[in-house]
């Protein structure tokens, strides 16, 4: 049995956080979708994923990547088939039902790639920090830059 969990105590508490209250919510209410596609998320490296996702009988023209925002949104729309009426199914375990798959992508996360292998759509992310933002030293030189700017 499943149990709904009630998030609005901490938009009344988390002063600044509601952001993350929001995603926290997001992230109870999207558990509730299908399933299907199954899929993975592996760490290839530092700053560096990999989304696999097995999407057997769709062919690359029925898949749709999308990066909007800060969202992955996957799409599969099957086509069709004339001859699928006219087949006669004893038992039919491959789903050939069209889907839409979000993901929620972090901060400076990007898609840098995507492709088919043996019915698996692999979708490549890579999370660049800019510059500006990465930490920087700070060396001790002794003296205040500002003191110079005021003479």
């Amino acid at each position: 049995m499943r149990t709904t969990t009630d998030f609005s105590p901490l938009y009344r508490s988390f002063i600044g956080f509601d952001h993350l209250a929001g995603l926290i919510d997001k992230a109870a209410r999207a558990d509730k979708q299908s399933s299907y596609p199954p899929y993975n998320i592996e760490l290839l490296a530092e700053d560096q994923y990999r989304i696999t996702m097995a999407v057997a009988g769709f062919a690359e023209s029925e898949l749709e990547i999308e990066s909007k925002q800060s969202n992955l949104i996957i799409t599969g729309t099957k086509t069709a088939a004339d001859d699928k009426a006219n087949r006669k199914f004893l038992h039919q375990g491959i789903a050939e039902r069209n889907f839409e798959r979000k993901f929620q992508l972090g901060d400076h996360v990007k898609v840098i790639g995507a492709f088919m292998e043996n019915g698996l759509l692999h979708v490549d992310l890579e999370r660049e920090i800019p510059e500006a933002l990465k930490p920087r030293k700070i060396a001790i030189n002794g003296k205040s830059l500002l003191d110079d700017k005021e003479k």
